[in-house]
């Protein structure tokens, strides 16, 4: 599994994707710990990230500020994306960096329109997004803006795995638009994070 192969290679990489099974599902809340977004991290190339996704269907407040929270802890300046269907937010995209840099919006159009990354781009089209800007109006916020919100997260460590018990607890849950409207409390202006040449939208 991927916290294996970390374990066992020197290799870096420019990023590390983490779409685990649900937290509830036994022996998932592994990718969810403290310890293992300090693995990634430091299997990083510079300006590397780590993205992890987080669902709010079926889970209570408490186990997705576990997961946030714990994310948090390794990458403070992590960014949440949101995602929706039929307009009801159904789950989120983690953003972490070990050294954050601004995400460059003219250079992301560049390569949207580069055959290149031709997959990507008609990926993104199937999914709602023309282009770059669409793609970071799902901005949810930032850790420093989001620390009170998490000011009560319980960390997900190995040697408890305390999420896969307070995710168990909430299966049945339906509080994803509750939480999400929570988060968007504390969401603050993404000051310098999205850049075009010359401006800071």
């Amino acid at each position: 599994d991927a916290r294996h192969f970390l374990q066992t290679t020197d290799e870096k990489f420019d990023a590390i994707t983490a779409d685990p099974l649900d937290p509830w599902v036994k022996g998932a809340a592994m990718l969810y710990t403290s310890e293992f977004f300090e693995l990634a991290k430091r299997h990083l190339n510079p300006g590397g990230a780590v993205t992890l996704f987080v669902q709010l269907y079926q889970c209570s407040e408490e186990s997705v500020k576990s997961e946030i929270g714990t994310f948090m802890q390794a990458f403070p300046n992590g960014v949440v994306f949101a995602t929706s269907v039929d307009g009801i937010n159904y789950d989120l995209v983690l953003v972490g960096q070990v050294e954050p840099l601004p995400y460059d919006l003219d250079a992301w159009e560049a390569k949207l329109r580069s055959p290149r990354y031709a997959l990507v781009a008609r990926s993104l089209r199937e999914v709602g997004f023309e282009s770059a800007e669409q793609l970071v109006s799902t901005y949810t916020g930032r850790g420093p803006d989001l620390r009170g919100w998490l000011k009560d997260a319980e960390i997900n460590h190995d040697r408890d795995l305390r999420l896969q018990y307070l995710a168990g607890m909430s299966l049945n849950v339906r509080q994803g638009r509750r939480t999400y409207e929570n988060m968007l409390a504390y969401r603050r202006p993404p000051t310098g994070l999205f850049v075009r040449r010359g401006a800071q939208p």
